[in-house]
């Protein structure tokens, strides 16, 4: 990833997003799966630590403990699909099938997510269930802006029936829409919102399949979603964000913030 072509690199700066296909391998991938598994099968989280992520409007539903997701930039923490559970919290589906996210330091205490994030192989290039249309630097924001880079790998193959990712080309040029900020303290909800999230035309995006072991890398302006799957196979990914170092500031008001164990702007994961 470190040599990219020139002509890779002006793509990503025309669209906002490039995919490399085969960075890695079936086995790498099936390793990580295996992984996943084990984390989910030894989760507990309590009742009152339940959090549901989701990029529209309503964010962030904790139940009670706001801590378990504001300070979760150092842990290894699970934040579940919309739908999972009733109103008192607990599981209305299998527990190993209400995941969205585990997050946010897989890359720090993870051997194996460890091994892959700080591979030699992802070096950052010199860059400036359903998802909705969103920016990820509308929850990761920094300035300047342009600072921010996801890396999106997938553990397997992401199609138009299972998810896969969907791009509006040259959507990161114009800013961002709105921003996820942090509630002072004592505050609810925990978050809340600047600004307003346009209504995206549909038409302009387009969809981006990839086999098992590609990587997208992402700008953090570039308009982007993934569907619901509906299909009857799942679709595992890895995702991490890197900050350009030199120069840029992690906003305080970002709902993830360094702490004392991991003190410099997060990998997010």
């Amino acid at each position: 990833m470190a040599c990219l072509s020139s002509s890779q690199l002006q793509k990503f700066q025309e669209d906002g997003f490039l995919v490399l296909e085969g960075f890695l391998s079936a086995d790498e991938c099936v390793v990580m799966q295996q992984r996943i598994g084990e984390l989910v099968a030894n989760m507990d989280v309590p009742l009152h630590s339940r959090t549901i992520f989701s990029t529209q409007d309503e964010q962030l539903k904790v139940l009670d403990n706001r801590d378990y997701f504001w300070n979760s930039g150092d842990k290894i923490r699970f934040f579940f699909e919309k739908g999972v559970f009733d109103e008192k919290g607990n599981f209305l589906v299998p527990p190993e099938k209400s995941i969205n996210k585990i997050g946010h330091a897989l890359h720090a205490h993870d051997p194996v997510f460890r091994s892959v994030t700080h591979s030699p192989k992802v070096q950052q290039p010199h860059l400036g269930g359903e998802v909705t249309p969103h920016q990820d630097a509308t929850f990761l924001y920094t300035e300047p802006l342009g600072r921010l880079l996801g890396i999106w790998i997938a553990l397997e193959d992401a199609t138009l029936e299972n998810g896969c990712l969907w791009f509006i080309p040259g959507s990161h040029t114009s800013g961002v829409s709105r921003r996820l900020i942090r509630a002072p303290a004592g505050s609810i909800p925990v978050t809340s919102f600047l600004g307003s999230e346009p209504a995206w035309d549909n038409s302009l995006f387009v969809p981006t399949p990839v086999q098992r072991g590609a990587l997208i890398l992402i700008h953090g302006e570039v308009v982007h979603k993934s569907e619901q799957n509906l299909s009857d196979r799942s679709r595992h990914a890895y995702t991490f964000h890197l900050m350009e170092a030199l120069g840029t500031v992690w906003s305080p008001e970002n709902w993830l913030q360094p702490t004392a164990e991991l003190p410099f702007p997060p990998l997010y994961i």
